[in-house]
This record gives structure tokens, C-alpha cells and sequence, in this order.
């Protein structure tokens, strides 16, 4: 299932419910360890689109984004970003990738639920663990590939809808979230896609590929980069620590052996255009509408400090500014440095460096 939102003629179509079909809200209660009932409101909440509008007369055609949700996720949870990219002129498709959701609604009434959580198991040692990442990851990588053929098959008519011919697929950019932003880093190995943006997700297939050679940019939560600074470091995990993460010490030096070499790639990719930032307060949740929900999140700290009307204002901010320079050719002011407007963002390529080298 692909959910596509682009920029709307005023006054055409009727208000869009948040979510689709509230028959998945159980599975997404039972998700976050919830009874079925807890989040039943949000059959209730309408959206800020139109279902069925037709689509603005004001260009001629827009630039195509897709993205990408993570792990046990849903299209529905990226409606914010959606919404802000398609109201400042693109067409943006969320793809919920069959299988890694935790749940999917299909028109003919099928419901599918996760089934990925299969590849991962305590049992299994790190390199299997990273084996099955990868594996599950040129799924969603062909999953991409895929949507955008469907993409172009619309654009010539030969699937009807009335996006034909209004799609500019010489400026089309991907960005997802956890392994979703993984799945924007490894799809934009596409020629097609021009540029990408990975929130808060860590690479994989990373020793299948040479290092991405196009303009690409990293947001982190806080709590990520703290993790990819100790791993640069060297940080040696005391026993303790390896309790309370569930890990071996063998685990831990894999993982640092593996961060590290995600760490050259991002910073290839970077040295082609693009940045590497973090946001203060943030934990991996701040990327998605979940932090809209309930402030149970913030308390439980699955989301961070930052109030969520902020991160979500930021976030989306830096995501415009990033896609506008290279899909519109304007804008990427924010992309220079620091900006007094969002002291919460700090600029930290310096990560991408050994500790012997200049910043």
C-alpha cells in the first residue's frame, strides 16, 4: 500500500481521517505493549488533507518524494512530514512496506501485520542478527525501486489516475525513518533518485556497495549520536552497561566495527552535499506523529524532552530547506551552518572524522 498526498486544488475533495481504517489501532496498541483499547481516539482525529482532491493547477508538474517508514511503523505515522512538503509543492508517496508494518489495510479488506520480527531473535549471534537486517533491507530497497516504476507507469497513463503527466520524475528525493532511513540511504543508489534524507535510521548493506556519491542528509536524535560518538571513540563498555543493553562484549565491538564503517560512508556521502545533524532532546520517536499521540511517550521516554509541536517544526524545516535546494533549486540556507532559529540543531560533521583529523 502506497498513500500519496500532493498539492491540492482549494475547495476540491472532503477532509481525510488521520487514520484509514481504525481496525488497525489494536495492532498498533499491542505495538507498544498497550491494551486494544488505549488508542481508539485516533479513529476520531481528521487530518490536515482531502481525500480525492484534485490535484493544483498552479504548476504543471511537482517533484516526486518517497518515504519510507521503520520498523513496526505505518504510513499514517509520517503524516505531518506528508502534509508539509505536499502543501509547499510535492507530490509525496508513503509506502508501507507489506510485512514490516504493524498492521497494513488493503481495499478488498485484507489486514496484514508484522511478520519481519521473525528475523530477529536473542539467540541468534551478531552477524546473523546483521545478516537478516541486510536481507529485510533489499526488501524494502526493491519495494522503492518498485513504487517508483509504478510512478513512472502513471506518468505516461498507462495506470490511470490523475497524476499522469504531473509528476516531475527528473527531480525525485526519498527519505524514511530508523530502517527506513536506511531503506532512503541504500534506494538512492538509484539513478533515478536525486537526493535523500535519513532520520535517525543506521545503514545497512553497507559492505555490498561502494559508498553513496550523492547529496544526502543525516538527522539524529540526541540519544543516536551520543551512541555514534561512543562508538567513535572506542568506548569501553563496563559490565554493567553491557547488562543493562542486553549485549556481550563481543557483540558491542561488533557493532562498533560496523558503526565505524557506517561512519566512512556517511561521510562520503556528506563530502557530496548534504549534512549531518542532530536535535537536541530528541529520542528516535521525536521522527514520527507517534510523539502527537500521548504524552505516556515522553514519560516512558520512547520520545524526548523537546515538545513535539517543536521537533515536528524543526524537523520539518530542515527537511524543506534540504529538499528545495536540490528538487527546486532554491532555498538550502539552513544547509550553511548553525541558524539562530533553531539552536536545538547542532551541526555535527566533526562525528564523521577520526579523532586525529581536522573537523
Amino acid at each position: 500500500m502506497v498513500q500519496v498526498w500532493y498539492p491540492a486544488q482549494a475547495g476540491t475533495g472532503k477532509r481525510a481521517p488521520f487514520i484509514s481504517d481504525a481496525r488497525i489501532l489494536r495492532y498498533m496498541a499491542a505495538n507498544y505493549g498497550l491494551p486494544g483499547f488505549t488508542l481508539q481516539h485516533l479513529k476520531y482525529v481528521s487530518s490536515h488533507a482531502y481525500s480525492g482532491a484534485e490535484i493544483s493547477s498552479a504548476l504543471t508538474s511537482y517533484p516526486l518524494i518517497l518515504a519510507n517508514p521503520g520498523f513496526g511503523s505505518s504510513r499514517f505515522l509520517h503524516t505531518s512530514q506528508a502534509e508539509n512538503l505536499a502543501s509547499h509543492g510535492y507530490i509525496v508517496a508513503v509506502i508501507d512496506h507489506t510485512y514490516n508494518t504493524f498492521a497494513t489495510e488493503f481495499p478488498d479488506g485484507r489486514i496484514t501485520t508484522s511478520t519481519t520480527n521473525d528475523l530477529f531473535s536473542p539467540d541468534h549471534d551478531y552477524r546473523t542478527e546483521s545478516g537478516n537486517r541486510d536481507k529485510l533491507g533489499k526488501v524494502l530497497t526493491d519495494d522503492v525501486t518498485f513504487a517508483l516504476d509504478q510512478f513512472e507507469l502513471i506518468q505516461s497513463g498507462q495506470i490511470p489516475s490523475q497524476l499522469k503527466g504531473r509528476i516531475d520524475l527528473g527531480h525525485v528525493g526519498v527519505f524514511g525513518h530508523s530502517i527506513g532511513g536506511a531503506t532512503a540511504y541504500d534506494a538512492s543508489y538509484d539513478p533515478r533518485i536525486a537526493v535523500g534524507i535519513d532520520l535517525d535510521g543506521g545503514l545497512y548493506r553497507l559492505r555490498e556497495r561502494e559508498g553513496l556519491r550523492k547529496p544526502f542528509l543525516f538527522i539524529n536524535s540526541e540519544s543516536e549520536f551520543e551512541r555514534l560518538k561512543m562508538m567513535r571513540d572506542n568506548h569501553v563498555y563496563t559490565d554493567t552497561e553491557l547488562e543493562r543493553l542486553g549485549n556481550t562484549r563481543e557483540w558491542m565491538d561488533q557493532v562498533t566495527e560496523d558503526k565505524k564503517l557506517e561512519l566512512e560512508r556517511m561521510s562520503a556521502t556528506v563530502a557530496s552535499g548534504g549534512q549531518f545533524l542532530y536535535i537536541d532532546n530528541t529520542e528516535h520517536l521525536n521522527f514520527t506523529d507517534v510523539q502527537f499521540i500521548s504524552p505516556i511517550f515522553r514519560m516512558l521516554g520512547i520520545t524526548g524532552k523537546i515538545a513535539p509541536e517543536r521537533a515536528n517544526a524543526v524537523i520539518n524545516a530542515y527537511m524543506l530547506d534540504f529538499f528545495d535546494m536540490y528538487l527546486k533549486n532554491q532555498g538550502g540556507i539552513l544547509m550553511k551552518g548553525p541558524d539562530s532559529r533553531f539552536p536545538e540543531v547542532k551541526v555535527s560533521t566533526s562525528l564523521l572524522y577520526s579523532r586525529n583529523k581536522p573537523a
